[in-house]
């Protein structure tokens, strides 16, 4: 078994790209994560890492013997959370980044009936647009909306979000009814996140539109109140305006146009660094929006 010392904490480091910061997700000192994976080397013969005062790299053996080593360190995490989930209640705080209606209407409800299960176990949802480090702000992971740049992060797409687009009847009435996307270049509408608004006509996408008007705001359910009242136009994923058009209060427009949109996202870092309770809690999200429909 010797042979396996220090196999995990080198998997951290060549991931973390550092010695304090894999002692950081290990919960150990530095001095031992460097302790262990230089032993690992004098038994393999060979160096692992490239140091250097202000960064560490993998030498080519050691991004060979990383490959390799990564998939044993998954496989013994996987085995152990098999055993682990039978045995065990999850325990302490399970904190989540969070933004937008989505996650406040389907998302955190999702999360209470996870709670629910787990009743040793407390949530921290933070309802914040702005990006986080995961490890400085100590979230297990986010949820996000939208395009997203290539941050070396982990991302499992949860939905897809296809947009609709909606008005007041007392807005239809006063400034008429439009039957095309370009047309919006000259109505009133209400700009959540971008000015350019994506339409498709038989799954085909169409020019942008660059539209404007009196209301802008980056909060969901603003933009479906000032649609409400008469304010213009509003384009959002689709099951933003469910209720409202059930009920009456919004009229669905351009339905022959309406955009793909984007996806919602589980946003963490490297399923290594996860604690067991946020493992088991996006597996519980993945599941529960399974086949989910706008």
């Amino acid at each position: 078994m010797d042979s396996f010392e220090g196999i995990n904490e080198f998997v951290t480091v060549a991931e973390s790209k550092g010695f304090s910061a894999a002692a950081k997700q290990l919960g150990c000192s530095t001095s031992h994560v460097s302790r262990q994976v230089t032993r690992l080397e004098e038994r393999l013969g060979v160096a692992l890492l490239a140091r250097s005062t202000r960064m560490v790299s993998l030498t080519d053996a050691g991004q060979a013997y990383y490959q390799q080593c990564k998939e044993l360190v998954i496989g013994l995490q996987q085995a152990n959370e098999t055993l682990t989930t039978q045995q065990t209640q999850l325990s302490g705080v399970l904190r989540v980044s969070a933004a937008g209606a989505f996650s406040e209407n389907h998302v955190a409800p999702a999360l209470m009936e996870f709670a629910k299960q787990h009743p040793n176990l407390t949530v921290d949802i933070n309802f914040n647009t702005s990006m986080v480090n995961f490890i400085e702000d100590g979230f297990d992971f986010a949820i996000r909306y939208g395009r997203l740049s290539d941050s070396g992060l982990i991302a499992r797409k949860l939905v897809d979000r296809p947009m609709a687009a909606a008005a007041s009847q007392s807005y239809i009435d006063e400034h008429g009814l439009p039957t095309y996307p370009e047309q919006l270049k000259h109505h009133s509408c209400i700009i959540a996140n971008k000015d350019v608004w994506l339409f498709e006509k038989d799954g085909q996408p169409l020019d942008g539109v660059k539209v404007q008007g009196r209301w802008k705001s980056n909060n969901a359910h603003t933009v479906l109140q000032a649609c409400t009242e008469g304010l213009g136009v509003a384009y959002l994923p689709k099951s933003s305006f469910n209720d409202a058009i059930s009920s009456g209060r919004l009229v669905p427009i351009l339905e022959p146009y309406w955009g793909s949109g984007n996806s919602s996202w589980i946003v963490y870092q490297n399923r290594n660094f996860l604690p067991l309770r946020a493992r088991l809690a996006i597996d519980f999200l993945l599941k529960h929006f399974a086949g989910w429909q706008e």
